[in-house]
């Protein structure tokens, strides 16, 4: 670190702890200990990425079977706070037609989306693992795919580029919970594709499957 005034974020759990084996590694990108349970490894080399972007440093410190402490130090920073800008009103919503099969393993999040988008006028075929999404792709004409970007045994990009196979005229929007510069930086995606960041609003979403349709 370098010499100078820091804030301090300390946060603390009485978890389990993290063993001595795992915390060289907890901060590289799909290092999980939990890939079985939907752990993807991102998380931490998210956090990890943003405190250094900061000019940061992030240290550990865990005990097995009595928790695990992150302590986050930030550069302070002795100008005022700029005010926030206003937030632009929000693009009304937009009614659309077509198939879009979604692919999310959040049951909340897809039946929220899913809703969302019949309520916008498409046709909305669900999966949450991906080898159901194959199947469901195989059996119907899509217009669009929308797939988290990290999904349960395939990469949202494995598998949109499965249903290109099957279908080579059907559009892709990814979606997630990391940042775009972060899932890129990680590799998972492109620059270019068509993204939209979770969460996100019924324009929002409205807009982004609109733009992707189009081709935009």
């Amino acid at each position: 670190m370098q010499p100078g005034e820091y804030v301090l974020i300390s946060l603390t759990d009485t978890g389990h702890g993290i063993a001595p084996e795992h915390l060289p590694h907890i901060f590289e990108p799909f290092y999980s200990t939990r890939v079985g349970e939907g752990g993807t490894g991102l998380g931490l080399a998210t956090v990890h990425g943003i405190v250094n972007q900061a000019r940061g440093h992030i240290w550990v410190y865990s005990e097995s079977g009595k928790g695990t402490t992150f302590k986050i130090y930030l550069p302070r920073i002795e100008d005022a706070a700029e005010p926030l800008p206003a937030r632009s009103t929000e693009t009304p919503t937009q009614q659309g037609s077509g198939t879009v099969l979604v692919v999310e393993d959040s049951d909340d999040v897809r039946q929220t989306m899913c809703e969302m988008l019949r309520i916008l006028g498409y046709t909305v075929l669900e999966a949450r693992h991906p080898q159901d999404a194959l199947r469901l792709a195989a059996a119907h004409a899509l217009d669009l795919l929308i797939t988290d970007v990290v999904l349960p045994g395939m990469r949202g990009a494995e598998l949109a580029h499965a249903v290109s196979v099957l279908h080579p005229e059907t559009k892709v929007l990814f979606i997630s919970g990391y940042t775009e510069n972060a899932i890129i930086e990680q590799g998972q995606l492109k620059p270019g594709v068509a993204f939209l960041a979770k969460p996100f609003t019924m324009a929002q979403l409205s807009t982004k499957v609109k733009e992707t349709l189009a081709g935009n």
